[in-house]
């Protein structure tokens, strides 16, 4: 069976994009993307994105559907990105580039690649939560990611985790501006 997830706001406000199996990927609920998309507001505009752990892709193709200049996508999981890929090619394939691949060794390479550009990026980090088999020291892990990125190329920092992790205040060069909480799901914004 195949759920959908609707754009919110935006150029492609209304597109129903297809979401990937709930059983390798965990969906973002549309109150989390609502309330981030009202802080970011149009601060995006013109701006990357990189969803670090791109599922199918809503976050991104929502920042791309608001202004985006351009949404990166990393997806281990075959069928979450040929999704993924779908759904990037029905929104825009220009701004949008889906890779597959293991987002612990795709992503210091992109960040590598934006940093020769001189561009930075708003990263949103929703990362399989905790609880699921395999993946125990899934948030040591993010942690690690997010401390090694080079603060040059943040515009802002998002993560989603489980609202029982408590996120910690400083990670790397990077504080804790916010939080906030969606029952079972929080957000966490930092900045450098």
């Amino acid at each position: 069976m195949n759920f959908h997830i609707t754009i919110t706001g935006g150029k492609y406000k209304g597109k129903k994009l297809e979401s990937a199996s709930l059983s390798t990927t965990r969906s973002t609920k549309s109150i989390i993307k609502g309330s981030l998309f009202d802080t970011l507001q149009f601060d995006i505009v013109d701006q990357n994105f990189i969803e670090v752990f791109g599922g199918s892709g809503s976050m991104g193709l929502e920042a791309v559907s608001r202004g985006a200049k351009k949404a990166y996508f990393i997806e281990r999981d075959p069928k979450a990105y040929n999704v993924l890929k779908r759904n990037c090619d029905m929104i825009d394939s220009v701004r949008t580039s889906a890779i597959r691949g293991n987002s612990f060794e795709v992503y210091p390479k992109l960040v590598e690649e934006l940093s020769q550009k001189n561009e930075k990026a708003y990263l949103y980090f929703d990362p399989p939560f905790d609880s699921r088999e395999g993946m125990e020291d899934i948030y040591e892990k993010v942690l690690s990611l997010i401390a090694n990125t080079p603060k040059e190329i943040v515009i802002m920092i998002i993560v989603e985790h489980a609202s029982k992790t408590k996120m910690p205040e400083i990670i790397g060069s990077f504080r804790q501006k916010k939080s906030k909480k969606f029952g079972k799901s929080s957000l966490s914004y930092y900045l450098a």
